[in-house]
């Protein structure tokens, strides 16, 4: 296993520069260029510009401009050459600001909201779809199955709007975009009465807006997210831990729910003793159409896959095996049916999760969330070269990752697959 990860790292090495490369070579023939902007105002004397063009490097040949990128992308100390460009280099549009910085300051916003509506989306669509593949025929599966191929198939950038325009314009239960209130006493009465009892038990001054906030709201965001993640990560490995160990059924079940009740509890009590709560509610209430709009969409795709792939195993040998034992049907269904179905869900998870920056482009324009879509969005028609590619490069790098990680699962996955060194 191991030599098999150290030959798929080097091959993801040579595959990112090589997708560096080429990303360079198209973003660099596109027409025009971003010194147009800058370098085209009559009003500017003729030696600002040559200092602009000098200092964006547009007047260097074109390889000596893919030269720098590589060293941008290459993770050396920067000290042992103090001219060098900071990693990822800087960005033309926001000169000097490294590319790094702007990126890191949406990232965790568009981490926020994806990675929530992708586990939810995938969760509950691969527990849907194998009740509804064991009870094939029924009332029940033709109105999955009819709602997930509906959300599937559906316009996206239509739903969203239509989904804005259901909670934001029609009942007026949730704001119409953005994801801070600069006043929370203009907000909804019932949201606002809640963010005074959190802050009341955080021990902070209530009604208070972002305006006046004592933090920056990445702050806020990365609280959130850390937390999110090892409150998962632990209950995942505790439930792990539960079925590695436990033997008895009725035990697994009556230990994963006092988990996830502790699981709760211990988040809950994080939060509502944490100084941030009243601004994490207002970020929650303004995430909430963005997320059940994706979790939506997704959820679709997910039920359809996980019914389709369970209705294969229940076919097999090994199903029609368990069932002459006298195995009961859950046990059947959950153990024996579903873990096959749970392969092809599990990749398409992995891969869903490497593709947030680029499917988050349409919803961050739609909801006016601003994350790396829209930083990404706004550099390629800007012309800013540098910052495109760091988008473009993070969306690759997570890409070749999640392809990694989904191939060390299946391992674990399936005994019968054997890794070849």
């Amino acid at each position: 296993m191991l030599k098999f990860i150290g030959k798929r790292l080097l091959q993801m090495i040579a595959l990112f520069y090589g997708f560096i490369f080429i990303l360079f070579s198209i973003m660099s023939a596109q027409p025009g260029g971003i010194q147009n902007q800058f370098v085209g105002n009559p009003n500017i004397p003729p030696e600002a510009k040559e200092i602009l063009i000098a200092q964006l490097g547009l007047d260097q040949p074109w390889h000596v401009q893919l030269g720098h990128t590589f060293l941008n992308y290459t993770p050396y100390p920067r000290s042992w050459t103090p001219d060098a460009a900071p990693f990822m280099g800087v960005s033309w549009s926001q000169f000097p600001r490294p590319v790094g910085e702007i990126i890191g300051v949406a990232l965790p916003r568009t981490a926020f909201l994806f990675l929530i509506a992708v586990l939810v989306a995938y969760v509950l669509g691969f527990r849907v779809g194998k009740i509804v593949a064991w009870k094939r025929g029924s009332v029940l599966e033709k109105g999955v199955m009819a709602s997930s191929i509906i959300l599937y198939t559906v316009f996206y950038p239509w739903f969203a709007i239509l989904m804005l325009w259901l909670f934001a314009s029609r009942f007026k239960w949730f704001p119409i975009g953005k994801f801070t209130t600069l006043n929370f006493d203009t907000r909804n009465p019932v949201v606002n009465s809640i963010s005074q009892w959190s802050a009341k038990v955080a021990g902070v001054e209530p009604g208070r807006g972002w305006t006046t906030a004592p933090f920056e709201a990445n702050e806020v965001f990365k609280v959130v997210l850390l937390s999110a993640i090892i409150t998962i990560t632990l209950w995942g490995a505790a439930r792990l831990g539960v079925n590695q160990w436990v033997e008895s059924d009725k035990l697994k079940k009556r230990y994963s729910r006092i988990l996830l009740v502790l699981t709760f509890v211990g988040f809950s009590a994080f939060w509502l003793s944490n100084a941030k709560v009243e601004w994490a509610l207002d970020i929650a209430y303004h995430t909430f159409v963005p997320i059940l709009t994706l979790s939506l969409v997704s959820f679709g795709g997910t039920a359809l896959l996980t019914r389709t792939t369970m209705l294969g195993s229940l076919g097999e040998d090994y199903i029609l095996t368990a069932r002459a034992k006298g195995v009961p049907d859950k046990v059947v269904r959950d153990k024996h049916a579903a873990r096959n179905a749970l392969l092809p869900v599990v990749t398409s998870l992995v891969l869903a999760l490497s593709g947030v920056i680029g499917g988050g482009i349409v919803t961050e324009t739609i909801f006016s969330w601003p994350g790396v879509g829209l930083v990404l969005l706004n550099a390629v028609t800007g012309k800013d070269i540098p910052l495109a590619i760091g988008g473009l490069a993070i969306l690759a790098i997570l890409s070749l990752v999640a392809h990694l990680i989904a191939d060390v699962l299946y391992a674990f996955l399936d005994p019968r697959i054997r890794v070849q060194g």
